[in-house]
């Protein structure tokens, strides 16, 4: 699984017209799923995110967790992470995962980092979303699991 985390201060996202999830000050994780990912990497994927160190200490240090800093958590499912980009002039998606099994293990990603963080909002699987964010520094990584 991957997931690319964006620290922002504000981040939404919009569903035909309506917000279906939003946050302030957090992160960000575009959330996609791979061929032969399973229960363990979706756990291992929110453990990640929720505690990777991206939030700056007293010092200014990026030494603080999501889970310390009691941010909020939005997922959106986008399976174009799992795109073959190093050929040619169009992804192919044949390392995604099936839409079913796709849809399943973002579920249990978003479980699973329920009880690791203070807030969680998320998209929706499978609908075409319009995601704003302000990214806070920048910071982007990408995780994977």
């Amino acid at each position: 699984m991957i997931a690319l985390i964006q620290r922002v201060t504000h981040a939404s996202v919009v569903v035909d017209g309506a917000v279906v999830g939003e946050i302030g000050t957090g992160i960000l994780a575009l959330v996609g799923v791979e061929r032969g990912d399973g229960d363990a990497q979706a756990a291992r994927l929110a453990e990640r995110v929720a505690s990777y160190r991206i939030f700056a200490d007293a010092s200014g240090k990026m030494n603080l967790s999501l889970g310390q800093t009691g941010g909020g958590l939005l997922a959106v499912p986008q399976f174009t992470l799992a795109a073959d980009t190093h050929k040619g002039l169009r992804p192919s998606f044949s390392a995604a995962a099936e839409p079913a099994e796709g849809e399943r293990l973002f579920g249990r990603f978003v479980d699973c980092a329920k009880p690791l963080v203070q807030r969680i909002a998320t998209g929706r699987f499978g609908a075409g979303m319009q995601v704003s964010l302000v990214n806070d520094g920048p910071v982007t990584f990408w995780l994977k699991v």
